[in-house]
């Protein structure tokens, strides 16, 4: 049973006031600013809202909500989430987790959570770096790169959380970035709305041990030819006064300027966020933003069986069907019991 939306809160219904105990200008004031701001939009009460965190830097955020929260251990917030949202399907339940959290050692329980379709939203705090634990690289990190715990360079390819989440057979993934704050609400707006699993990643800026690992797309000189915001039923433009666009080429895509080589505003690719087949949406989440712009947005948004809604169905069924009231009038009826002596 899903809760209906209510317009009469604001954001400030959803903080407690407490005030974040985060470094000055960490990316995760903004998304926590946000958070609030998307969750007024919705208009679900905040006794219905749960907010759920793992270990990390953005763990720490469900201090902050003037919802239910719980702070769980490391790696395991999608396995609490999961549990919550299955016992109370009327909840509305949010998984906060950093890279390292939600895809290192949490990384079993992402895909799987995924997978199930459970209703969730789950958000990925992205700043390519361990930072509660000063420094190490993470499983996103890029190869080649100098951390504590690499002074010479990783060795590793790092995980593409938007690959994990399409490998896992997802059916909604948005990304955005911290300062981006409009685009960030709607994600998050969007990834609420949606039935089932919903991923929406946050590129977030680490000013102490990672800064400026996403500036060269979030450089206010660099973003409008570096990414590309993508609206369903909308033509896939971009650059300063979106001149450019995408278009198909062979299986792959190509960045084209309009009016230049042939190109007109016709070839230029509309954004199906909605399409079953997840060819193209894969496409377009795994750019990144250096040949191709990096898609920011809602990139995939499709309807699926959703778990807590089917085991709510099958226990409703099952139960109507053998007249199963409770534990003990199932335990009597079947006589599966036995006495140790």
């Amino acid at each position: 049973m899903e809760q209906k939306e209510n317009q009469g809160y604001t954001p400030a219904d959803y903080s407690n006031g407490s005030k974040a105990r985060w470094c000055p200008g960490c990316g995760d004031h903004a998304i926590l600013n946000v958070l609030h701001k998307a969750m007024a939009e919705l208009g679900i009460a905040p006794h219905d809202t749960v907010v759920i965190s793992g270990i990390g830097c953005s763990s720490r955020l469900p201090y902050y909500m003037g919802t239910y929260g719980m702070h769980t251990i490391h790696g395991r917030a999608a396995a609490v989430a999961t549990g919550v949202k299955t016992a109370n399907p009327h909840l509305t339940v949010w998984q906060i987790s950093g890279d390292g959290d939600g895809l290192a050692i949490g990384g079993n329980h992402f895909i799987h959570a995924i997978r199930r379709n459970v209703n969730i939203n789950m958000l990925i705090f992205n700043n390519k770096i361990y930072g509660l634990t000063k420094g190490q690289y993470s499983p996103t990190s890029d190869r080649g790169f100098v951390s504590k715990s690499s002074p010479y360079g990783t060795v590793e390819d790092p995980f593409i959380p938007a690959e994990l989440c399409f490998g896992a057979r997802g059916n909604f993934f948005a990304r955005s970035y911290d300062t981006a704050l409009d685009t960030t609400r709607e994600c998050m707006v969007a990834a609420a709305r949606h039935q089932g699993a919903a991923v929406v990643e946050v590129l977030q800026n680490c000013v102490i041990f990672n800064n400026g690992i996403h500036s060269y797309i979030t450089d206010k000189e660099l973003r409008d030819d570096h990414t590309i915001l993508l609206r369903h039923g909308e033509k896939m433009l971009f650059g300063k006064n979106k001149e450019k666009g995408l278009v198909q080429d062979g299986f792959g895509l190509k960045a084209v300027t309009i009016g230049q080589d042939g190109y007109t505003i016709d070839d230029v690719l509309v954004h199906d966020a909605h399409c079953p087949q997840n060819f193209l949406q894969q496409q377009l989440a795994m750019m990144d933003g250096h040949e191709l712009p990096l898609a920011l947005g809602v990139i995939r948004d499709c309807d699926a069986a959703v778990y807590d809604q089917e085991v709510q169905r099958q226990t409703d069924e099952i139960s109507s069907a053998k007249n199963y009231g409770s534990l003990r009038s199932m335990i009597l009826k079947t006589k599966e019991t036995w006495t140790i002596k």
